[in-house]
C-alpha cells in the first residue's frame, strides 16, 4: 500500500511540475525572443500560405522535458 501512495505521490510531483513549466511558458514565453526562431526552425510561404516547422526548438524542448524526467526518476 504504501508503495502505490509513494508512486502516486511521484505522479502528483511531475504532473504539478508541468503544469508549473507549462504556466511559465505561456506567462513569459512572448519576452524570449529566441524562442520559436533558432537556427533549424524552417519556415517556408507563398502569397497565401506559409508553412512553420520548428525543428530546432522541438529537439531543445525534449532534451529538456528528456532531461527533467530522467531526473525525476532516478533512484
Amino acid at each position: 500500500m504504501e508503495a502505490i501512495i509513494q508512486d502516486l505521490g511521484k505522479l502528483l510531483l511531475v504532473f504539478g511540475v508541468a503544469l508549473f513549466l507549462l504556466g511559465a511558458f505561456l506567462a513569459f514565453g512572448p519576452r524570449i525572443p529566441w524562442l520559436g526562431r533558432l537556427p533549424g526552425d524552417l519556415s517556408f510561404g507563398g502569397e497565401h500560405w506559409r508553412v512553420y516547422l520548428p525543428l530546432s526548438t522541438s529537439l531543445l524542448l525534449s532534451v529538456l522535458l528528456s532531461l527533467l524526467f530522467w531526473l525525476l526518476n532516478r533512484k
